[in-house]
C-alpha cells in the first residue's frame, strides 16, 4: 500500500492503533545506489518488525529565477524524478510485503527527514552513506543525523 503526500504533509502516516508494537521507519531516498541500499535494509527491518516504511525524497527549495520558465522546468523535472522514485519504491516495498508511504519534501535534507520522523513518531531513521568526497570533509546527512538525538539513526554502508 502506498500513500502519496504533498510536500511537508503530516497526515496520512501509518496508524499504530492496529498494532502498537509495529515500527515506523523513515528512510531517505534520492535515487543513488546508497539510498536504495538504505531502502532495502529499512524494508527488511520493517518486515522483521511488522512495521511500515516512509520513504522521503527531499528536493531543495529553488529560489525564484528571473525567467519563470526555468523555475517551472526545474519543478517539472523534480516531479518526474519523484514519480520515478515512487514507482520503484512501490515495487520494492510490494516485493518485501511492506506498507509504504512516499513523501516528497522541500528544503534541507536533514531538517526534512527529522520533520517527517517527528510527525510520524518514527522509531528509526535510515539513510545511505554518501559517496561524495566533499561530504566526508564537511559532513554528510548521515553524520548530521547521527549527531542528533531525535530518534535512532542507521547509516547503511554498502
Amino acid at each position: 500500500m502506498t500513500q502519496d503526500l504533498a510536500p511537508q504533509g503530516s497526515r496520512g502516516f501509518p496508524d499504530r492503533a492496529a498494532d502498537p508494537t509495529a515500527q515506523v521507519i523513515v528512510v531517505g531516498l534520492d535515487g543513488s545506489p546508497a539510498s536504495w541500499d538504505a531502502f532495502c535494509w529499512a524494508a527488511g527491518q520493517a518486515t522483521r518488525a511488522r512495521g511500515s516504511l516512509i520513504a522521503v525524497y527531499v528536493t531543495s527549495a529553488v529560489a525564484p529565477v528571473p525567467v519563470p520558465g526555468d523555475f517551472a522546468y526545474a519543478e517539472q523535472a523534480a516531479q518526474e524524478i519523484a514519480a520515478e522514485l515512487k514507482a520503484e519504491a512501490e515495487q520494492r516495498a510490494a516485493e518485501a510485503g511492506v506498507q509504504l508511504t512516499f513523501v516528497r519534501e522541500l528544503g534541507d535534507t536533514v531538517r526534512a527527514l527529522i520533520r517527517v520522523a517527528r510527525s510520524a513518531n518514527a522509531d528509526l531513521l535510515v539513510v545511505g552513506r554518501s559517496a561524495k568526497m566533499l561530504h566526508r570533509l564537511v559532513g554528510s546527512a548521515g553524520r548530521r543525523l547521527a549527531s542528533r538525538q531525535d530518534a535512532p539513526v542507521v547509516v547503511v554502508v554498502p
